[in-house]
């Protein structure tokens, strides 16, 4: 083990969380964020009590003593050329999802990650959540047998919808989707998709904007195993930065399900009405931990990099989900089955 110094690029919800999660740990003995708003970023360097706040990400990438970067920045459309840069310069790199606007993109940066000998991950939180966890163990285990369909229903608000609608042109199966699909093509491992059939709806957002309120995926595994994986963001702006999703898959032998619709606990006051506090997809802090699986996932990422041990989500996964998200949308423009090579 050695320690290690990170730099985390983008400091607003997500980066804010990672830029804490790495501050609490024992192996990162430098840590330096860039964040262009300056009001957060006092705000940031108060609760870290970072080693150095800037700006300017390429301040962050020409440092040679960092180890490693975290890209949390927005919108998705511009994080490449970061990710280009962090890569080339031979740091380790953590992203969020997508890996990059387009195949030939990702194909790049795996290839810069290959030759330099780094570490390339990107941002698929659900794999670090224990009810996620158990439902990949369980299946490759084989408790329920052969799997014969999986199913992902996932909504968020409109709260949401109308952030991202306003910084990217991506859709429910780019942005919430691309979460299950990761999370069900490695509950399959080694199965690989084969077909892709997708349809969208769209009644709120995309009266105003090219952007749908709702996508369904459907994907065919090489084995026969069926997945349909369910997005949107239209829920009711009472749920602040709610998600809700529902599993299940059905085996030869069993069944799996999980409720993970966050209302274990609910707050009903005067003024707000009935709120469930520990509800967003990344995880509030609660006092001295947090909600979510998103501090266990940076800390594993640092962990990997300060040991030298593998990440648990590889570029080549994440290429593979965005194979799958875009051929659900040439699916959905097209209204045809996609076959994937």
């Amino acid at each position: 083990m050695r320690q290690i110094e990170i730099g985390v690029i983008g400091a607003g919800w997500v980066g804010g969380i990672r830029a804490n999660a790495c501050a609490s740990s024992a192996v990162v003995t430098g840590l330096h964020i860039a964040e262009t708003n300056p009001d957060r970023a006092a705000e940031i360097a108060s609760e870290t009590e970072a080693t150095r706040v800037t700006d300017d990400w390429r301040t962050l990438v020409e440092t040679a003593s960092i180890d490693a970067i975290i890209i949390a920045s927005t919108p998705e459309s511009a994080r490449f050329p970061i990710l280009r840069a962090a890569l080339q310069a031979g740091k380790h790199v953590l992203i969020e999802k997508p890996i990059a606007p387009s195949p030939a993109e990702a194909d790049e940066a795996i290839a810069i990650a290959e030759d330099k000998g780094v570490q390339l991950s990107v941002g698929y939180t659900r794999r670090f959540d224990p009810k996620y966890a158990y439902v990949n163990a369980a299946i490759k285990r084989g408790d329920i047998g052969e799997p014969v369909t999986c199913l992902v229903s996932r909504n968020i608000t409109r709260e949401i919808g109308a952030k991202i609608k306003g910084r990217s042109k991506m859709s429910p199966a780019a942005m919430g989707g691309t979460h299950s699909i990761d999370f069900l093509l490695w509950c399959l491992q080694p199965r690989r998709p084969v077909l892709v059939y997708s349809q969208q709806s769209g009644k709120l957002f995309n009266q105003v904007s090219d952007t749908p309120d709702h996508q369904w995926i459907m994907v065919t595994m090489d084995d026969g195993t069926t997945i349909s994986a369910g997005s949107g963001w239209v829920l009711p702006l009472g749920y602040p930065q709610y998600s809700q999703s529902w599993i299940e898959v059905v085996g030869t032998e069993g069944a799996l399900s999980v409720d993970d619709t966050h209302r274990e606990i609910q707050v009903n006051t005067v003024e707000h009405g009935i709120r469930y506090p520990l509800s967003s997809m990344p995880g509030e802090p609660v006092d001295h931990v947090f909600a979510g699986a998103m501090v266990d996932e940076t800390l594993h990422f640092v962990n990997a990099i300060a040991y030298d041990r593998p990440v648990l989500v590889t570029a080549r996964e994440a290429r593979l989900v965005m194979d799958v998200t875009m051929a659900a949308d040439l699916s959905a423009e097209t209204g045809q089955a996609i076959e994937l090579a």
